[in-house]
């Protein structure tokens, strides 16, 4: 299901005394923050723009200054916000790229048709994306190598899985207490 803003972050700190905030992003191109104008606040449903006055990149972290943000304090109030990017504004995908909200809910289905489960979310390690979906025999986490992940279909929710190559990396949640 596609959605008409994306989550690049969440504001986890004020930076120094005046307004700017650190931010812990969720893409894989911090760079992308550099030429970004605008993001967006959801409260009740309706995203609010807010401008992007400044931002930079120190290695991995991000930061920014956002406008009517202009001290510690307005920052401080800002932790824990999640900041949205509309979609017409978001990076461009490359050839056999998905927008990870485009694909969670996605159906799981074997090469034979047998169902597997439903895709619940994306964890990012950094290396390869690991999969992690809610099945009938509990979660199961799988990497997202091409020997597994034969197909997947945003636009119709779907993800086909070698099954084979999944009894050998797939992993279930191991439930003892």
């Amino acid at each position: 299901m596609k959605h008409d803003y994306l989550l690049l972050g969440e504001v986890v700190r004020p930076q120094g005394i005046h307004g700017e905030v650190k931010l812990r992003h969720y893409t894989d191109d911090p760079e992308r923050f550099l030429d970004l104008k605008t993001v967006y606040r959801e409260r009740e449903g309706r995203y609010e723009p807010i401008g992007v006055t400044g931002a930079r990149v120190r290695e991995d972290d991000v930061f920014l200054t956002l406008e009517g943000v202009a001290d510690r304090n307005a920052a401080e109030a800002l932790r824990g916000v999640q900041l949205w990017v509309d979609r017409a504004h978001a990076r461009q995908l490359g050839e056999d790229e998905v927008y990870i909200a485009d694909i969670l809910g996605a159906e799981a289905f074997d090469t034979q048709g047998g169902r597997v489960g439903t895709l619940r979310e994306v964890l990012t390690p950094g290396g390869v994306d690991v999969f992690v979906f809610d099945t009938p025999k509990g979660t199961l986490m799988a990497p997202a190598l091409k020997t597994v992940l034969l197909e997947l279909d945003a636009e119709n929710g779907k993800i086909v899985l070698d099954e084979k190559r999944l009894e050998e990396v797939g992993l279930y949640e191991d439930r003892r207490s």
